[in-house]
């Protein structure tokens, strides 16, 4: 029987190894000494530097490229390996999504966050300072939704003009927030409308909502933009069948 020992970090990631190096990477960015664009080392270095073994490593990475936090790319140069990278829209819904889908966050409390973070995007969209691009994207949606007449089609249009408003805002966090519940509720809200008797009659309403909407928002008139959307959400709701995923 061989007396030598087993080469070192080659066993199964555990729990605690794997939170080992997540912290440490979270604590290098929060402490600055990694930000956007910067190479984390070598998965054999990292591994060596924190004692633990290089599944452990990897499973911590690919714990964070699903965060949008780091990307890893293979081959030579400059590009290839590990980096961190920031996206912060998709990792939100992503995680959002799921937690809803599993009912960690009731849809009701969804729909709450929602109107709290579409008032405030609707106000930042009506202010002097808003992005013009974004509003003309929000008037193309607009014409968009009026002349189609598929659901799945107008759902994705409607996702998109609410999501046009939130970046118009010129506020990132609000913007992504907006999104990342939005997305969260796209799954139920899709589901709910394909049940309604009367599609068409509710399309109507949503497009002369929208209408409002915008005219409030084009108008400057922030009060009247964020009273809007928050009607267009309850009435909206009100109307829709909805249901957590457990069926409560």
């Amino acid at each position: 029987m061989s007396t030598s020992e087993p080469a070192p970090m080659t066993e199964p990631a555990t729990q605690r190894a794997f939170e080992t190096v997540l912290q440490h990477i979270e604590s290098q960015i929060l402490d600055g000494h990694l930000s956007v664009g910067d190479r984390l080392p070598a998965e054999r270095d990292l591994a060596l530097q924190l004692s633990v073994s290089r599944p452990a490593v990897r499973e911590a990475i690919r714990t964070l490229e699903a965060q949008g936090v780091l990307a890893s790319r293979v081959g030579s140069g400059a590009r290839s390996g590990t980096h961190v990278i920031s996206d912060r829209s998709q990792a939100l819904g992503r995680l959002l999504r799921l937690q809803v889908a599993l009912s960690q966050f009731p849809l009701d409390e969804v729909v709450v966050a929602r109107i709290a973070l579409e008032r405030s995007s609707a106000q930042l969209a009506a202010s002097p300072d808003a992005d013009g691009p974004q509003l003309d994207e929000m008037e193309s949606l607009l014409e968009a939704m009026e002349q189609t007449q598929n659901l799945d089609e107008f759902n994705s249009l409607d996702s998109r003009f609410h999501i046009a408003i939130a970046r118009a805002g010129n506020n990132t966090l609000v913007g992504d927030l907006t999104q990342a519940v939005r997305e969260s509720l796209r799954g139920p809200i899709m589901r709910a409308e394909r049940s309604l008797d009367d599609w068409m009659g509710f399309r109507s309403q949503l497009c002369a909502e929208h209408q409002a909407i915008a005219e409030a928002i084009q108008a400057g008139d922030a009060p009247a933009a964020a009273d809007c959307v928050e009607a267009h959400i309850r009435n909206a709701y009100a109307i829709l069948p909805l249901t957590d995923p457990t069926g409560e």
